[in-house]
């Protein structure tokens, strides 16, 4: 006969049941499913036997996060030891365990030999003591419960967030998001206040082809009739070009266009200023994603460009995912619809995804552009490994890798041997070995200055306070003073003919 045991992992402990009659049970699962929402039905099905409570909340927390990896944490390792009913030995007295996760059930089987299960009646048993767990185990209220699942789930997501490996490589992957969306938006309001203003000034369009450049030069003319020959510097700021100046201002004198109101131009003042804003915010924004690239990619970004790096970044979702494919992987990483595509209709596949964005296949020839996509996804792999797992991160491997891609490009191109790669990796590991040690004095020789800084700053900060405590002790004497004159001089009425009384007696 087998016994079969739940164990139910709730915020406040751990708890483990007894399921009677589990053969009949798993005979009758729709009989079980409706037992689980009457109480007093259930309670003939299963019988607690034991319940642990955590001791606190980082107790809790702790077995927590070791359920969720399926880690057998010591504490339901003793729960379970000291609970569970020793084998006898018979074939008949089968013992079974039942739980909620897969993979806690392979831990207590390796450490605890105990068969374990999660599937038959074991989910609707689960069910039940979930909604009746209240009522099943004494000194436990609703109230009680709903704090402890609540604060336990606030700690567990607190964690998660605060010890994430991938929380620098977001930053990356929503500033890459952030500039292909950038893009989208800049192309359509540039080419929707072109094709606004060109109502009023269609030569324009065709003179200054260049976005930025067309919504600057719009909020300097703004009414082409009022255009000035002392305008002329300003365009030439813009356009940085005096011909092209003076052809605006030729335009702008014999121009077919309509006329405009004043309500529709400043309109479209505010839009041009608005679109010259985003440019300057684009800008920006290259620059942040450069120095975040360099930060946590460096060796990445410097062999196939800062954008193209963490476009695979963004793609594979963190650094470490990237690091962990294959060179096959990364070279079509990007190109996945292309690839099913290809396999369903038995054509050929793609040679590469988001890595053709970089220069190096776009220079080659288009019999050798497979070759050196495959040749530089091989060396995305070692450079986003080099960056993941290394103490110091580096662009000196970056550096010597693009170098090897620069001679195998030479190689297809004219037939120059490369040099091999086992001497390119040994004097980049060398180079790499002196940049580290000159970082690490760099951080030697900055952390003495903070402490040199601060040394200061705590002696002047004793100067100070001694300086204010001698001037205030000095003010208090002065005080003093100025109050026993006082006191001498202001004498109430009362007090001064004693003070005569005094002086008689003492002349008598």
């Amino acid at each position: 006969m087998s016994h079969l045991y739940v164990l139910y992992e709730h915020a406040s402990g751990y708890a483990l049941f007894r399921v009677k009659e589990f053969e009949e049970i798993g005979a009758f699962l729709t009989q079980v499913e409706q037992s689980a929402l009457d109480l007093s039905k259930f309670n003939s099905v299963v019988k607690l036997i034991a319940f642990a409570p955590f001791t606190s909340g980082l107790n809790a927390l702790d077995n927590l996060n070791s359920i969720s990896e399926g880690v057998l944490h010591e504490d339901l390792k003793l729960f379970l030891d000291t609970n569970l009913p020793k084998p006898s030995g018979k074939k008949d007295n089968k013992l079974q365990l039942g739980v909620a996760d897969p993979k806690i059930s392979g831990a207590i089987n390796e450490v605890l030999g105990v068969q374990c299960t999660h599937v038959g009646a074991v989910p609707e048993v689960l069910r039940g003591i979930r909604q009746h767990f209240p009522n099943l185990v004494k000194g436990l209220t609703d109230k009680s419960q709903s704090k402890a699942q609540l604060g336990l789930g606030h700690a567990y997501s607190r964690s998660k967030v605060k010890f994430n490996v991938n929380r620098v490589d977001n930053m990356i992957i929503q500033a890459i998001n952030l500039v292909d969306q950038l893009d989208k938006d800049v192309n359509t309001f540039s080419m929707r206040i072109r094709e606004w203003y060109s109502y009023h000034f269609p030569e324009l369009a065709k003179i200054v082809t260049d976005n930025n450049m067309f919504a600057k030069v719009v909020r300097i003319v703004k009414n082409r009739k009022e255009l000035t020959d002392d305008m002329v510097e300003q365009l030439e700021e813009v356009v940085m070009d005096s011909s092209k100046a003076q052809a605006i201002m030729d335009a702008s004198k014999s121009s077919m266009g309509m006329d405009i109101s004043p309500i529709d131009l400043i309109n479209i003042q505010l839009f041009a200023s608005r679109v010259i804003d985003m440019f300057d915010y684009r800008k920006r924004l290259h620059e942040y994603l450069h120095s975040k690239i360099n930060q946590v990619a460096p060796n990445l970004s410097s062999l196939i460009g800062d954008q193209v790096a963490a476009r695979l970044i963004s793609h594979a979702g963190s650094l470490t995912n990237l690091a962990k494919y294959p060179a096959s992987t990364i070279q079509i990483l990007g190109a996945e619809k292309a690839l099913f595509r290809a396999l369903k209709t038995k054509s050929n596949t793609p040679k590469y995804g988001l890595i053709f964005h970089s220069s190096f296949i776009g220079r080659a020839g288009t019999t050798n552009k497979g070759r050196i996509s495959r040749y530089l996804a091989n060396k995305c792999a070692i450079a986003s490994r080099i960056d993941c797992f290394a103490d110091i991160p580096t662009n000196v491997f970056g550096d010597s890798l693009q170098k090897q891609v620069e001679d195998r490009l030479k190689f297809y191109e004219s037939g120059t041997l490369p040099p091999k790669n086992a001497e390119v990796m040994h004097e980049a590991v060398l180079k790499a070995e002196e940049a580290k040690n000159e970082i690490i004095k760099k951080d030697k020789k900055k952390k003495k200055k903070e402490k040199k800084n601060k040394k200061k700053e705590e002696n002047g900060e004793e100067m100070v306070v001694e300086e204010n405590g001698t001037a205030t002790n000095g003010n208090v004497e002065e005080h003093m003073e100025e109050m026993k004159l006082d006191e001498e001089q202001v004498v109430d009425g009362e007090e001064q003919p004693k003070k005569k009384k005094k002086k008689n007696k003492k002349s008598e």
